[in-house]
């Protein structure tokens, strides 16, 4: 008797085991989206990033930014969370914004995971620069910036 129910345990451990890896996939699958519902999202991060700005909460900006970040800077890398937010702490000082920004393009890749976002960076009302800026997919389904870059906009 002891042998058929300790068979009876080790069919069942081994079931159990078994399915694992199917329940384990399910907890880290992130939901599909259409490539129109990833572009309005990609849009929303976009201009949610930009309000942190505006509300000068740099907490909510760093939390926009993936890890392992690259912010291109003007030809000078600034890579990972940590240099970003180093760098960029100085304009979130003083109680008005120095810029604003806005998203015009956006588009997101075939398989909705890569999102790009582009447009007029501004001063007081005046174009000053523009900003490129791509955004990774997280597991969670969360947008976060992987690259960001800018360039001052030439007087025409």
């Amino acid at each position: 008797m002891p042998a058929h129910g300790s068979f009876n345990r080790r069919s069942l451990m081994a079931s159990s085991v078994a399915a694992l890896p199917a329940v384990a996939g399910c907890a880290s699958a992130t939901r599909s989206v259409s490539t129109e519902q990833a572009r309005e999202q990609v849009r929303a991060a976009e201009q949610a990033f930009a309000a942190t700005m505006a509300r000068r909460d740099f907490m909510a900006f760093g939390s926009f930014v993936a890890d392992d970040a690259v912010f291109i800077n003007g030809g000078t890398p600034l890579r990972g969370r940590p240099a970003i937010l180093e760098y960029w702490s100085r304009y979130f000082n003083g109680p008005r914004p120095p810029f604003a920004w806005e998203p015009v393009i956006v588009e997101v890749s075939a398989g909705a995971s890569l999102g790009y976002t582009e447009g007029p960076v501004t001063s007081e009302g005046a174009v000053i620069a523009r900003f490129y800026t791509t955004w990774q997919r997280q597991e969670s389904g969360q947008w976060r910036v992987v690259f960001d870059n800018g360039y001052v906009e030439c007087a025409r």
